[in-house]
C-alpha cells in the first residue's frame, strides 16, 4: 500500500507538472500576439479552455502567471545560449552567441519581453534580465577565460559587450537585414575587441589568442 500511494502521488505530481508546462506554452503564444494589460484572466481562460481557476491554483494571479512564462522564456534562453560547453573555447563562444541569436529570431516576443524588462519598470521582471546577463557572461568568460571568477573590470567590459549585444539583436529581429551568420561573425568581432581592451587595462585576463589582432 505505501509504494501504491508513493505511486500515486509521482503521477499526480508528474500531471501538475505537466499540467502547468501546458499553461506556460500557452501562455507564452497569448502574450507574444497580445500585450500584457489587453489579456484578462477570463481571455487567458477562455483561449486554454480551462476554467479561470485552474490558472489562479497553479500561479495565484495574472502577474504570477507572466512572470512563469518569462521564467520559462529565460530557461530556455540561457540553455540555447549554454549549449555546447564540452566544445573548445572558441568554438564554444561561437555557439554561444550562435545560440543566444538563435533564440531570438525563433522566439521575437520572449526576447524582447526579456530584454526590455516586461512591462513598464518591473523590478523582479528586470531582476530575471540581469539573470540572463550574468548568464551569459559566464558562458563567454569560461570560453575566453576557461573561468568564471573574473575581475570587475572584466566583468564590466563583458557586461558592456552584452547590453550592446542586446540593442543590436533588437534592431536586427526587427530589422532582418543581415543573415545570422553574419551577425555572428560581427558579434564575435566586437566581443575580440572587449576582451582586448580588458586585456590593456587589466593584464591579468588576457585575450585569448583569436582575439589578438596578430591571432
Amino acid at each position: 500500500m505505501p509504494q501504491q500511494r508513493a505511486a500515486t502521488q509521482v503521477r499526480g505530481t508528474e500531471r501538475s507538472a505537466a499540467r502547468r508546462a501546458e499553461l506556460i506554452a500557452i501562455g507564452r503564444k497569448l502574450f507574444a500576439d497580445t500585450s500584457y494589460d489587453a489579456l484578462s484572466m477570463d481571455d487567458i481562460a477562455r483561449h486554454a479552455h480551462v476554467a479561470k481557476g485552474l490558472i489562479y491554483y497553479y500561479f495565484r494571479s495574472k502577474r504570477g502567471y507572466y512572470l512563469a512564462i518569462i521564467q520559462d522564456s529565460v530557461a530556455d534562453l540561457v540553455t540555447c545560449a549554454a549549449d555546447g560547453l564540452r566544445l573548445p573555447a572558441v568554438d564554444r563562444v561561437h555557439r554561444t552567441i550562435d545560440g543566444y541569436l538563435r533564440y531570438a529570431e525563433h522566439h521575437q516576443a520572449a526576447y524582447r519581453t526579456i530584454v526590455s524588462g516586461g512591462v513598464g519598470f518591473d523590478t523582479e521582471v528586470h531582476a530575471i534580465r540581469d539573470g540572463v546577463r550574468e548568464a551569459i557572461i559566464a558562458a563567454i568568460a569560461e570560453g575566453a577565460y576557461g573561468r568564471g571568477d573574473i575581475s570587475p573590470l572584466a566583468r564590466m567590459g563583458l557586461l558592456s559587450w552584452v547590453c550592446s549585444v542586446e540593442g543590436a539583436t533588437l534592431d536586427w529581429i526587427d530589422r532582418p537585414r543581415l543573415s545570422r551568420d553574419t551577425m555572428r561573425e560581427l558579434l564575435v568581432k566586437t566581443l575580440g575587441g572587449a576582451l582586448r581592451a580588458i586585456e590593456e587595462l587589466d593584464p591579468a585576463h588576457p585575450a585569448p589568442a583569436p582575439a589578438r589582432r596578430d591571432g
